[in-house]
Formats: structure tokens, sequence, C-alpha cells
């Protein structure tokens, strides 16, 4: 498994252990993660730290010649407010762990010439799949239904 996915599994997998969301993603540039994160609207109560969002916010500041050379590894496919982070940002690439679960923007972000690749990975799915049977109204809340 690519190493960067297996860093965004492991943030997924702290969230879950903190009782939040289990979904995790890392940006990385030039082979090195810059940023990592998970969901943390849970343990901070907040509207909008999705994996992605808490990724870009532990970054810090990067100019926009360094996010133009980024990859972001999430292991859930980016929603709305994620893939329009990805997108002021200029992401190029994005690789989603998986999108069975919530399909997300992968079209959206394609269409608007990101590179996106869907692996589909068995932990991935799994990992949200207990989550949702389990707190199906916390997921509802996370994903804004």
């Amino acid at each position: 498994m690519d190493e960067f996915l297996e860093a965004a599994i492991e943030e997924a997998r702290i969230g879950r252990r903190e009782g939040g969301i289990p979904i995790g993603s890392v940006i990385v540039i030039d082979g090195q993660i810059v940023g990592r994160g998970h969901n943390r609207r849970v343990q901070k109560g907040s509207a909008i730290l999705h994996g992605e969002m808490d990724a870009f916010e532990n970054a810090g500041r990067l100019p926009a010649k360094d996010y133009a050379r980024a990859t972001l590894y999430t292991t859930l496919a980016p929603c709305e407010m994620c893939t329009g982070t990805t997108l002021l940002y200029k992401i190029p690439k994005v690789i989603v762990g998986e999108n069975v679960n919530y399909p997300g923007c992968v079209d959206y972000l394609r269409s608007q010439g990101v590179q996106v690749e869907v692996v589909n990975n068995a932990e991935c799915i799994q990992l949200l799949r207990d989550f949702i049977a389990e707190k199906p109204q916390l997921w509802n809340e996370d994903i804004g239904v």
C-alpha cells in the first residue's frame, strides 16, 4: 500500500480512537508529508474540521508554488467544502481512499482539471461503514444531512 495513503488511514484510526469520525488526510509535497490531520469536528466542537481541512490547517501557510506541487491523500472522497479548498489552492492531484460510503465531489474535481485516483481501499471502506452503522446521526451531521 502507498505509504501516504497509509498515513491518512492512520489519521482516520486516531480520529476514531478519539471518539470522532474516522476520516484522515495528508498533504504531500516532493515526497514529504507537510500536513496531516483527521476529522476533529466532534473533538473540537468545530463546524469545519473535516480530515482534509485539518491537514490544510496543520500544514500552515504555504506559498502557491508549493500547493501547485502537492498531492492530497484522503481516506474518503472530499465533500464540497474540502473540494473548494483543494481547488482554491490549486492542488493538482488527489488520491481518494474510498468513495463507496460517500461519493463526494470526485467528478467535479476532475471537471476542474484535478487528477483524481480512487483506490477503494478495503480498510477505508470498513472504517467508515462501521462508524456509520454505529453513529448514523453523527455521520449525517458531518455530511450536512
